[in-house]
């Protein structure tokens, strides 16, 4: 499928708000590949079908992961419009735009926690996720932008750690694969 099909359909099934989102990190994912030495195409693809599960309600993406029989945590059953649409996304990529790229994949599968010891791919969209300029102000989300463009192990570290920070003072849960991936890129 082009790139432009592929927009159109985000657009016919997401809100006008989440496709805004998505436009924004397919932006910032080809701005931060350019940069940083990435294939251009593959980070459009995988910033522009990121939350291509996000439009289902969380019964739904329930419903969806049990069908395509999806191992669904404790914590994404508890959450998962935060978790499960990630999961269900790669599932989506692959059957209904013809995606097969595992590193596309993967970039839609950890795009929400991150993962230990992610390609460069995964790096860009988790953070693009994050920086897009659509995004509600975020505390320090300039100087994010600014390390992003320089450094992505950097720019994971800065952006994990305040997601970390932003879900233990509001007294949600964390997936334990947030905190892993966070362990790993304070430690390399």
């Amino acid at each position: 499928m082009e790139i432009e099909e592929l927009r159109k359909s985000m657009k016919d099934i997401l809100s006008d708000s989440r496709y805004r989102h998505s436009v924004g990190v397919e932006d910032v994912c080809c701005d931060l590949a350019l940069i940083h030495g990435e294939d251009v195409l593959k980070a459009s693809i995988a910033g522009i079908l990121h939350d291509c599960a996000k439009y289902l309600t969380s019964e739904e993406q329930i419903a969806e992961c049990e069908r395509y029989r999806i191992n669904i945590s404790d914590i994404e059953r508890k959450l998962p419009q935060m978790l499960l649409h990630a999961k269900l996304g790669v599932v989506y990529a692959k059957e209904r735009y013809g995606i097969m790229d595992e590193n596309i994949l993967n970039a839609i599968e950890y795009h929400t926690t991150g993962r230990p010891a992610m390609s460069k791919l995964e790096k860009i969209v988790y953070i693009a996720d994050y920086i897009e300029p659509n995004r509600r102000m975020i505390p320090n989300i300039d100087y994010c932008r600014e390390i992003a463009y320089q450094d992505l192990d950097k720019a994971i570290k800065i952006i994990t750690k305040q997601i970390l920070e932003y879900l233990f003072n509001k007294d949600n849960m964390i997936d334990p694969l947030t905190k892993e991936t966070y362990d790993y890129y304070v430690n390399m």
